[in-house]
């Protein structure tokens, strides 16, 4: 086997960068579908761009659109993150609690408060006078 050490460094370092421009193409391809700011005929040509001169057409999305493209990426990361939010609060029952949970909380917090020393017994039956009322 005569292939030499270099040669074998450059060929994982030219399919490294195939790959790493494999996983840029799809992510154009993919905001260019998931983009709502542009229309159907503008999705179409820079498809059509993007699949006939990939690298010409890769490299001006990403300058006329990279900015808008972050920007669209955060806010679905953001929608993503507060529906799994949303989704925990519902699952953990605290998203429609009824006042009677949240007295009971609230005393259970003024009681803590009085047993570490923190509130003296005339302010703890002040603050349950007050949160019962």
């Amino acid at each position: 086997m005569n292939y030499p050490l270099l040669n074998l460094f450059w060929t994982m370092l030219w399919l490294f960068l195939w790959i790493l421009w494999l996983f840029l193409l799809f992510k154009v391809i993919t905001d260019i579908f998931l983009s709502h700011d542009m229309g159907g005929w503008g999705k179409a040509g820079w498809t059509i761009f993007v699949i006939l001169l990939p690298y010409l057409g890769v490299l001006v999305y990403l300058i006329a659109r990279g900015k808008s493209m972050g920007n669209r990426d955060r806010a679905r990361a953001m929608k993503a993150e507060g529906d799994f939010q949303d989704y925990i609060r519902k699952a953990a029952g605290t998203e429609n609690r009824d006042a009677g949970a949240r007295h009971v909380d609230e005393l259970a917090r003024l009681a803590d408060l009085k047993n570490s020393g923190a509130i003296s017994d005339d302010e703890y039956r002040a603050a349950k006078s007050k949160l019962l009322a």
